[in-house]
């Protein structure tokens, strides 16, 4: 009778587990899918953010250490909000450090001396002095790679991503190019990632029913 009881009582809370996050409650489906550049397999987790938000800084060591746990079939990337003309110029600078493959070097200093430091963020030329200072990055090599062909369409790219998305704040989490999680209705910056470990868990099985 006891070995029945605590079967019925995890079979209960397994139940409970999966009826944690509902759509609609926690997070969002968009009406139209957006398409993935996740390898086969994989599930795309996207997480739209802004230098400019201090909620994108204080989620920052949360999310990189959500991603150093996670396994191959999870395929994450960034996509910087593109709001307005200096969002853009963040964007930008994030194409940039990513063309010039100081990514993992200059982003949190990026943040740091803007919620920190009280940095302008209009001021470029601030802006360069941070890849100089962290990257070595000779202030010509910045400028040119800032205004490149590339980095400008790149940055284009994600305006338009976003507003696929249906973005309207940042942080902001995509899983799959189908659902959507805000803070708002997640509840918190560390419910946001249970909300994505609970999605990206949904479209394992949905892949596994369909093989």
């Amino acid at each position: 009778m006891r070995h029945a009881l605590a079967l019925a009582c995890l079979i209960l809370g397994a139940a409970a587990h999966s009826q944690e996050f509902q759509l609609g409650v926690h997070y969002s489906e968009l009406p139209v899918p957006v398409e993935t550049s996740a390898p086969e397999g994989a599930v795309e987790v996207v997480e739209v953010f802004s230098y400019a938000c201090i909620h994108c800084y204080n989620f920052e060591p949360l999310v990189r250490a959500w991603e150093e746990r996670q396994p191959e079939d999870v395929a994450f990337r960034r996509v910087p909000a593109v709001f307005n003309p200096v969002w853009e110029l963040l964007g930008q600078t994030y194409y940039t450090a990513q063309a010039l493959d100081v990514l993992d070097t200059v982003h949190m200093p990026i943040f740091e001396a803007i919620h920190v430091h009280r940095m302008d963020i209009r001021d470029t030329e601030l802006l360069g002095r941070i890849f100089g200072r962290y990257a070595d990055t000779p202030e010509e090599e910045f400028s040119r790679v800032f205004g490149s062909f590339g980095v400008v369409s790149s940055t284009r790219q994600a305006r338009a991503q976003g507003q696929a998305y249906r973005i309207s704040g940042v942080p902001t989490l995509v899983v799959a190019g189908k659902y959507r999680i805000e803070v708002d209705k997640a509840g918190s910056l560390e419910r946001m990632l249970e909300v994505v470990d609970f999605l990206v868990e949904k479209e394992r099985g949905a892949a596994a029913a369909a093989d």
